[in-house]
């Protein structure tokens, strides 16, 4: 697994929406302004993060993006999935034909890696992330 900006720009995105909760929509300009991201990645990741049912949009005057649910509810996996990213370090991801149509020496250990991986972002939320951040 490579998570590329994809991922990281999904997860902190997240992070702002949830950190600047006021119960008012968010523009996705004053995200792409205060995490100097991309307005045209930005609208891309949101599409699919509202898809997934992660933020729900506002529209007209005052719109942007809301959370669909608590900051505690939402955590890392599902806004990385959600934005197509693969958390799966294995490069036959799972088949087990990696090495000339079998397992190849190392199947078993990236399987263990990928389910820690899997696990510990899991078990993390934003709020989880927002209480660290702030505790530092």
């Amino acid at each position: 697994m490579q998570l590329t900006t994809k991922g990281r720009y999904a997860v902190t995105a997240m992070l702002d929406l949830a950190s600047n909760d006021t119960g008012k929509p968010i523009t996705l300009d004053i995200i792409s302004q205060r995490q100097n991201i991309s307005l045209s990645y930005l609208e891309q990741l949101f599409a699919k993060l509202r898809k997934a049912l992660l933020v729900k949009s506002v529209r007209g005057p005052g719109g942007g993006y809301l959370l669909n649910t608590a900051a505690q509810e939402i955590s890392l996996t599902q806004i990385i999935e959600a934005v197509d990213e693969n958390i799966d370090l294995r490069r036959c991801k799972g088949q087990g034909g990696c090495h000339n149509g079998r397992e190849c020496i190392s199947h078993k250990l990236w399987c263990e890696v990928s389910e820690q991986l899997r696990g510990f972002l899991s078990s993390k939320t934003l709020q989880q992330v927002m209480d660290d951040y702030q505790s530092k």
